[in-house]
């Protein structure tokens, strides 16, 4: 009974430490997400570039890397993060949030039916 006790220890022991990084991990990913999304809504609202990075930095996990960029009437921040964990476990958290730019103007509006009341 020792000898098999003596040999599932080790094992229990690395599979708690595994579960444990990854509850960790996608805690950190959480963040990543979140903080892209922030970042996003306040580019939106055209908020100056400098408070938008220091908004989605602030939900970021330390280290993250924040980058903002628009495309046309989008705006794109992504968030690099690494996991936390032993350097050995190098995996690189990523997350991106896409908000259409408030100062956009709005496309046509839908002409209503023919023969149709307007309310």
């Amino acid at each position: 009974m020792t000898a098999e006790a003596a040999l599932a220890m080790p094992a229990l022991v690395v599979f708690t430490l595994t579960l444990l990084w990854g509850i960790v991990a996608g805690a950190a990913q959480i963040q990543c997400v979140d903080a892209a999304r922030a970042g996003a809504r306040a580019a939106a609202r055209s908020e100056p570039e400098q408070s938008v990075l220091a908004t989605a930095r602030a939900s970021a996990p330390q280290g993250a890397d924040v980058v903002l960029r628009r495309d046309g009437e989008l705006w794109r921040v992504r968030v690099e993060a690494p996991a936390p964990g032993p350097a050995s476990w190098a995996m690189t958290l990523r997350a991106e949030a896409v908000a259409l730019a408030e100062d956009t103007p709005a496309g046509p509006v839908a002409a209503a039916p023919a023969g149709s009341v307007p309310n």
